[in-house]
């Protein structure tokens, strides 16, 4: 395959989670090309699963899709070093008030490859124990319970759309189901 190579890439706009670039490309063919480049710090989810074998979803606002979303848990590491486990153990109990006492990584998710390197760290959480929620000051979501086969049904017919979600989701059938 030809090589492609960056040639320059200028900061466009610094962001508290993302910043946005603009790379110029040095193509096979001779010509340049400027591609949008989104680097993003990284983030982690969790499939909460309850004694029962229910699994914990939360049902938020999303302002990109001006809706709500039925989403597993996840948030943004707190800086790039930070490892993904304990930002997924973090963003459980800040988002559904528990603690778990198994951790467990399922899988890494780039979300959108043709322009930002973002990589989500999936992990499942089990041994639930209560402890608190607390949201960010503007969080605001729903904690909802549902049973793991109704959720894929909820992929499948486009009720779910987050892909970290439904990844995750999947995974988590064809390892554990």
């Amino acid at each position: 395959m030809d090589e492609i190579k960056r040639v320059k890439r200028e900061l466009i706009y610094k962001g508290k989670i993302v910043n946005f670039y603009e790379d110029s490309m040095a193509l096979p063919n001779g010509k340049t090309a400027i591609w949008d480049f989104i680097e993003h710090k990284g983030a982690a989810a969790v499939v909460p699963v309850t004694a029962e074998g229910k699994i914990l979803m939360v049902r938020q606002y999303r302002n990109a899709l001006e809706r709500y979303t039925l989403e597993i848990p996840a948030g943004a590491v707190n800086d790039p070093k930070e490892p993904k486990e304990e930002c997924a153990a973090r963003e459980l109990e800040e988002e559904t008030g528990y603690k778990a006492e198994k951790l467990e990584w399922l899988m890494n998710v780039n979300t959108t490859v043709a322009f930002c390197n973002e990589i989500i760290g999936i992990y499942v959480a089990e041994n639930l124990i209560p402890a608190s929620q607390h949201l960010d000051e503007d969080e605001f979501l729903n904690v909802e319970e549902h049973e793991l086969d109704e959720l894929l049904s909820m992929v499948f017919d486009g009720r779910i759309t987050d892909g970290k979600t439904a990844a995750a989701l999947l995974a988590y059938k064809v390892k554990r189901g």
